[in-house]
């Protein structure tokens, strides 16, 4: 089994379905103990930003903010470098805990040994 899971999430409310899915499985994997890297990028960037989690309603889902703060409190999320320019989100806009960084540091994650990567 892998010790490390990275998560892209692509998605936000342009496609809920596929947005919770990709939040849920990584505050199950953290919740289990799984090493959780969580990366926002295209729509799911603005997750990154106090309350937007709150604006996120899918039925029969678990909400957004608790899956967030889950994951926030035992693994690691971070906002796509150029996803957050494209969005004029800073360092100073986004939630503690949340940090901005670039490809090269998505494959760096997802290359090391025993880990697995899945992007929704």
């Amino acid at each position: 089994m892998a010790k490390k899971l990275v998560i892209k999430v692509t998605a936000g409310s342009d496609a809920p379905e596929r947005c919770s899915q990709a939040f849920t499985v990584a505050a199950v994997a953290a919740a289990s103990g799984v090493e959780v890297s969580l990366w926002l990028t295209g729509e799911s960037s603005w997750f990154a930003l106090p309350g937007r989690a709150a604006e996120f309603e899918l039925p029969h889902a678990a909400p957004l903010p608790d899956l967030l703060d889950s994951i926030l409190a035992a693994g690691r999320i971070t906002l796509c470098t150029q996803c957050a320019a494209r969005r004029d989100i800073t360092e100073k806009d986004v939630l503690d805990g949340v940090r901005i960084a670039g490809a090269q540091v998505f494959v760096q994650e997802s290359m090391a040994d025993g880990t697995q990567a899945l992007v929704y």
